[in-house]
């Protein structure tokens, strides 16, 4: 749980970051952090994580009072979340499989849970095979998600993620964001500050708008703009359906000549509006579908990841192809719900097993 109460933040030379900041979220929320530059998003994060303090007001996490914790304390809490960049933050003297066990490293885990642990998340975040990549090597979807994989690889409570996709093309951004659903939809508290619209409309979470350091907008399943994700009713929808079949179909085409020879009433323009209104929304609900697909993406790397653990010392795969090993606590992220195998066939491994028969056959011949 994560509580802001009347918090403002005023810097050196009076120059105010945020203003009477009030609000409350929930563990296992997603929440997205929107605004202009300078509306003091990036504030906001730095009171959660410590490396600024309130002027005024409480910040509280976990029934903590962070806003006045002992400096010697802050590392300790700092353990309880992971933290994205927009920049990505990787040492470029580090390996990406380094750079993931850096995280673990630092909180003291056991080398053998690291060594263990490590691979597991590459899996997940679908980089098995860049693991002896160094950075310079990575494209930038890749870079991000070495940093998805070192902020969930202690298993946080809560991931923190400032301007995710603000360095990506649309394509890895929606596979990052999908990333995030996934992780969110297993428990993990996600809070995104982000300038990207079409996501926020696509994923329809919590918003926080935030401007000039005031809350102007808090509004569950919303859109990046106030009102900018009405979605119709089905009855609204079939109306409109209802109204475009019984329109000529000469009434759509060639609108400038109509407008100029016909003289067309107020009444077409108001169709023609209807027209441009559904087919905006179809192609909605076809973005939404497509990111549908990243999540079977994600279901396959959970199988990968399954036969993965699977070929490690100590563990197999059970009848159901769930990967079964030793339980204790250091292993506790083998039972995260987001390691659960899905039913999906590899195809793949098939067409290289038969590969292998037919091969040996033609040198028995």
């Amino acid at each position: 749980m994560i509580e802001f109460k009347h918090v403002s933040k005023v810097y050196k030379k009076g120059i105010p970051a945020l203003d009477d900041v009030s609000f409350r979220i929930e563990a296992g929320e997603f929440v997205f952090l929107v605004g202009e530059s300078g509306a003091g998003k990036s504030t906001l994060i730095k009171l959660l994580t410590c490396e600024e303090r309130p002027t005024r007001g409480r910040v509280v996490l976990d029934n903590f009072n962070v806003s006045r914790m002992r400096r010697q304390l802050v590392p300790f809490l700092r353990r309880r979340f992971g933290m994205i960049f927009q920049d990505f933050r990787l040492i470029d003297s580090k390996t990406v499989a380094e750079n993931v066990a850096f995280a673990m490293q630092i909180v003291g885990a056991p080398q053998e849970v690291i060594q263990r642990r490590v691979p597991m998340v590459l899996s997940v975040v679908g980089l098995k095979d860049r693991m002896d990549a160094y950075p310079s090597e990575l494209s930038g979807g890749e870079a991000q998600r070495v940093g998805i994989a070192r902020a969930m690889v202690n298993n946080p409570r809560l991931i923190l993620a400032d301007e995710p996709t603000g360095n990506l093309d649309p394509a890895n951004s929606e596979t990052i964001m999908a990333l995030l659903d996934e992780i969110n939809r297993v428990g993990t508290t996600v809070i995104a500050c982000t300038h990207d619209v079409a996501l926020v409309d696509q994923m329809q979470k919590r918003v926080i708008e935030l401007r000039d350091g005031r809350v102007i907008r808090d509004e569950d399943r919303a859109g990046y703009l106030h009102g900018s994700c009405y979605l119709p009713t089905p009855q609204e929808l079939a109306e409109m359906d209802q109204l475009l079949e019984s329109s000529a179909p000469e009434d759509f085409a060639e609108e400038d000549e109509l407008d100029a020879e016909l003289k067309v009433d107020a009444d077409l323009s108001s169709l023609r509006d209807f027209s441009r209104v559904r087919n905006k929304l179809l192609a909605d609900q076809e973005r939404r579908r497509n990111r549908e697909s990243l999540a079977e993406r994600i279901a396959r790397m959970r199988v990968e990841l399954d036969k993965e653990i699977g070929s490690l010392p100590g563990f197999e795969l059970d009848s159901e192809g769930r990967a079964q090993g030793p339980a204790s606590a250091e292993d506790s992220l083998l039972s995260h719900p987001l390691l659960r195998p899905v039913d999906v066939s590899n195809q793949e491994a098939k067409k290289q097993e038969a590969e292998q028969r037919e091969g040996e056959s033609n040198g028995e011949k």
